[in-house]
C-alpha cells in the first residue's frame, strides 16, 4: 500500500441521454480501448430493448437489477499463524457498487445471445428479477461469508 496521501475520488459526470451517475459508471465500467460512444451506444440500445422487452422504465429496471446485485458481505484471505483463513467483512458502498457492475458485465459477456445488447438486456432483466449469473454470484458470495462467519474474530 502506498504512503503518501489517499487519492481523491474523482466526480463522475452524468451520462448525457438519461442524466445518470450510475449508468455514467457503467458505461466507463463497459468501454474497452477508450471507445466511449460505442459503449455508451451498447448501453443505450440494451435499455430500448429492455423497454421493448419488458414495457417498464429502462432506468427503474437498471437499478433494480444493480440492487439485486450488489454484495453485502464478503470474504477477504488473512493469514494468521501458517494458515490461511476466509475472513467475512462488510463491503463499502463504493465497493458494492463496482462489484455489481463488474459481475452484470462479466456475466453478460458470457451468455448466448447474438450482441452485447441483447447479452446486456437479457443480464440486466434477469438480475432485475432476482435470477441470473449475476444474482448467483452474489448468492455464492454470501454463502461463503456465512459459512466461515466462525473466523469474523480474525477481523482486523
Amino acid at each position: 500500500m502506498s504512503r503518501r496521501k489517499r487519492a481523491v475520488k474523482r466526480k463522475i459526470l452524468p451520462d448525457p441521454k438519461y442524466h445518470d451517475v450510475h449508468v455514467a459508471k457503467f458505461v466507463n465500467n463497459l468501454m474497452l480501448r477508450g471507445k466511449k460512444s460505442v459503449a455508451e451506444k451498447t448501453i443505450y440500445t440494451a435499455f430500448d430493448q429492455i423497454q421493448d422487452k419488458t414495457g417498464d422504465d429502462p432506468i427503474g429496471v437498471f437499478r433494480k437489477a444493480l440492487e439485486n446485485v450488489q454484495p453485502a458481505v464478503e470474504v477477504k484471505s488473512r493469514r494468521v499463524g501458517g494458515s490461511t483463513y476466509q475472513v467475512p467483512i462488510e463491503v463499502r458502498p463504493e465497493r458494492r457498487q463496482a462489484l455489481a457492475i463488474r459481475w452484470i458485465i462479466s456475466f453478460a459477456k458470457g451468455r448466448n445471445e447474438k450482441t452485447m445488447a441483447e447479452k446486456l438486456a437479457s443480464e440486466l432483466i434477469a438480475a432485475a428479477n432476482g435470477e441470473g449469473s449475476s444474482v448467483k454470484k452474489k448468492d455464492d458470495t454470501h454463502r461463503m461469508a456465512e459459512a466461515n462467519k466462525a473466523f469474523a474474530h480474525f477481523r482486523w
